[in-house]
């Protein structure tokens, strides 16, 4: 499978000369499968890019998965500019325990006085499944969700393909069980093994003792902690902090690695950037 970043920032878009590097739109990941079927990781803001590439391509059939309802992971729905297309297809597929139907979550981000268009005069058409059975299939791709630790809940899913896994675990606190979340030792053994693992590290250590602690996310070293007792082969820091510079960012993939070493673990370990293409 060939995974695509449109987006790897957390909790609002930022811009600016420090944030070239990794990126300033929020989650958006693309998958594709081996024979090109395409599944779609929420729709944050690095959506609309991925929009305007696949109307360039002519891509009609589209799958959509959602961790959960917060809005940078939802945000730039209105954008995608393949549901204003007649003769596009989406299959949209939610979490079952979502508060409410995906339906009714993405239809509020296109309510008056909020946006001009109506969600109504969408062109595409677009079929729901509203929970995500603990194990389903997209065409020759398996997936498997699982419960996340994270305020109003959420869903990671592991893929399949070729006996080759990736597994994605946004807005995930390790070290605090969220009502409906699961303990520190489920989130490794879902990821044992893994070829890549995509995973929360939006906080240093310091910021998470003095304030951030429930708010959902992990730290970094949390997250490599994860990766090196899960065993994966390759792992990616992701949902960049809105203020987490290029260097910043750069220094945690730096300390992770040193660390690594010093452990004397063959691991892969780099930060999730914008339009940075992943094969596994």
């Amino acid at each position: 499978m060939l995974i695509k970043c449109w987006g790897a920032r957390g909790s609002i878009p930022v811009s600016g000369k420090e944030y070239v590097k990794y990126g300033g739109d929020t989650t958006c990941i693309e998958l594709r499968t081996k024979d090109n079927d395409l599944i779609i990781i929420d729709a944050g803001s690095g959506i609309r890019r991925l929009g305007n590439n696949l109307i360039k391509e002519g891509r009609k059939d589209i799958n959509i998965i959602f961790t959960h309802a917060h809005w940078d992971h939802i945000l730039g729905f209105p954008y995608f500019k393949p549901l204003y297309l007649k003769g596009t297809n989406i299959t949209m597929l939610g979490s079952p325990i979502a508060q409410e139907s995906i339906r009714h979550i993405i239809s509020k981000t296109m309510q008056a006085p909020n946006f001009p268009v109506r969600y109504e005069d969408m062109r595409a058409e677009i079929s729901y499944i509203g929970a995500c059975p603990d194990w389903f299939r997209i065409e020759g791709i398996s997936i498997t969700p699982i419960r996340l630790s994270h305020p109003n809940q959420g869903m990671g899913y592991k893929f399949i393909e070729n006996n080759k896994s990736f597994v994605f675990l946004t807005d995930n606190e390790l070290t605090y069980m969220h009502p409906g979340g699961l303990k520190y030792e489920d989130y490794v053994e879902f990821s044992n093994g893994a070829d890549l693992l995509i995973h929360d590290s939006e906080y240093l250590p310091e910021e998470y003792r003095k304030l951030t602690k429930t708010w959902g996310h992990s730290t970094y070293l949390d997250a490599l902690k994860l990766a090196i007792e899960a065993g994966v082969k390759r792992f990616g820091l992701f949902h960049h902090n809105q203020e987490r510079t290029d260097k910043q960012i750069d220094a945690m993939v730096k300390d992770c690695r040193r660390i690594l070493k010093e452990k004397r673990v063959k691991m892969e370990c780099f930060a999730v950037a914008e339009d940075m293409e992943l094969e596994v």
